[in-house]
């Protein structure tokens, strides 16, 4: 089998390959062979069909078609074979199948051009001496303090008050009704609307203004006990109801009993119930090192996603549409299972009108996912970067440790753990090898905000058609 190779985009080697007379004469009698004794014709027993009426009932074309799907099948499979290509992904025939109908004869030579993707090149312009910038996020004591005076909040002992009006920090108990309130040109005789589960005898709410919607607890500082009032309010928009979103709302609250919150005591007695330590010392210690941590982890994401992204600006790769759809296919599945397991109904999500719309989206992301991946795994080669058999098994020892009451693919288990450790390894490597600045949290993002908002509101980009924004799913 003659076969010549052409390289072509994307990482594609293109094929054409030349069947021999012989091999397209014998596979065209071998399909007639099948037909004759798979197919019913009336009149005749299978097997025994007379080659001349089995022409006439099935039509050359049907036959033909059979032989060269065949033939194009295992001329591909050999050809590659033949030449020793690494191919990744189903080859695609890039020759028309009507056009190989029309002109192919049994007993002559069948050209046909194929392609297929093949692992792409990496190019790395540079990979040292990268110089980036990133967000420093900084430990704040103040994170402890919040946790524990979350804890003290609630363990509180709730003591009912008399004697003083209401105000920020009680829990008021009230009966209410909410109606939508009426807009300018309503009908001022017409009954107002009632607002949906906007009512309720007995109510217990803490007077915080994040507790309830905006304008509702407000409304009540201020009031006495057995005093009725009403209360102007603002759903906010967006709303969990979206035919509320944005209204104004009218309740009538009746201030029926206040209380107030008695918090124990910050002491080692509290550690001891709100914790496995012995002391309040014990407790503030681990809570700091535990956001000190925190702290220092996010600095360290945000230095290698800095790093990562100034590579990208030095590697070029023509990729396959094999390797993204793959990953495109590998992110949207990601995606199913989060959802499935916060309860969600992924077969109302994924719709097959919604889907084709989430890959194209998807594609950006998983093109600089490939990249990255493909990226570190070059530069992993080039400095001989590796991970011993311990190293894998100690941490998959940790996670099914961790993970001791699931069902674990232990096969499975070990490979995503090599390659994990693996792109560690290379990160940690590139930073020891390239320079990231530390600049203060928030330094960035504001930048990039303000360049955003100043490219939006330039001339350029409201003449231009892509600054037009398309209607997301």
């Amino acid at each position: 089998m003659k076969v010549t190779q052409e390289k072509l985009p994307a990482s594609q080697i293109g094929l054409e390959i030349e069947i021999t007379p012989e091999i397209t004469k014998q596979t065209y009698e071998q399909v007639i062979k099948n037909l004759s004794s798979t197919v019913n014709i009336p009149g005749f027993r299978k097997g025994k069909v007379p080659r001349q009426i089995l022409l006439q009932r099935l039509g050359t074309t049907r036959i033909k078609a059979a032989a060269l799907e065949e033939l194009i099948q295992d001329g591909i499979e050999k050809a590659v074979k033949q030449e020793d290509i690494q191919a990744i992904g189903q080859p695609q025939l890039r020759s028309s199948f009507d056009d190989l109908i029309n002109n192919y004869e049994p007993g002559k030579p069948l050209i046909f051009s194929a392609a297929v993707d093949v692992e792409p090149e990496v190019i790395l312009k540079q990979y040292t001496g990268l110089q980036a910038q990133a967000e420093e996020v900084k430990y704040d004591p103040a994170q402890v303090e919040n946790v524990l005076d979350k804890e003290r909040q609630e363990m509180a002992t709730l003591i009912p008050v008399e004697g003083r009006a209401a105000q920020i920090g009680d829990v008021a108990v009230v009966d209410f009704k909410g109606v939508i309130a009426k807009a300018e040109g309503d009908d001022p005789e017409a009954e107002p609307t009632p607002i949906p589960g906007g009512e309720a005898a007995d109510f217990q709410v803490e007077l915080q203004e994040d507790k309830f919607i905006p304008g509702f607890v407000t409304g009540i500082i201020g009031m006495n006990p057995g005093e009725t009032k009403e209360i102007s309010a603002q759903f906010p928009d967006p709303y969990v109801n979206q035919e509320l979103a944005g209204k104004p709302a009218l309740f009538t609250v009746t201030l029926k009993e206040l209380k107030e919150k008695e918090l124990p005591e910050l002491d080692d007695d509290f550690a001891q119930e709100v914790s496995d330590f012995e002391t309040l010392e014990e407790l503030r210690k681990s809570l700091e090192e535990r956001y000190q941590k925190e702290a220092a982890d996010k600095t360290k994401t945000n230095q290698q996603e800095a790093l990562l992204a100034e590579l990208l600006k030095y590697v070029e790769i023509d990729l396959p549409g094999t390797l993204i759809e793959q990953e495109v296919d590998a992110m949207l599945t990601q995606t199913a299972m989060r959802l499935a397991q916060q309860g969600l109904d992924v077969r109302k999500l994924f719709t097959q009108d919604i889907i084709p719309q989430l890959r194209e989206r998807s594609r950006g992301e998983a093109i600089e996912r490939i990249k990255r991946s493909l990226a570190l795994r070059e530069i992993g080669k080039r400095e001989s970067l590796t991970v011993t058999p311990e190293e894998i098994q100690a941490r998959v020892t940790e996670l099914l440790q961790q993970y001791a009451e699931e069902e674990v693919d232990e096969d499975r288990l070990q490979s995503m753990v090599e390659n994990e450790l693996l792109s560690e390894k290379i990160i940690n490597w590139l930073l020891e090898n390239s320079s990231v600045e530390l600049v203060p949290e928030g330094t960035l993002s504001t930048a990039s905000e303000t360049s955003e908002e100043t490219e939006a509101a330039s001339p350029e980009a409201e003449a231009s058609p892509e600054a037009t924004p398309e209607p997301e799913a």
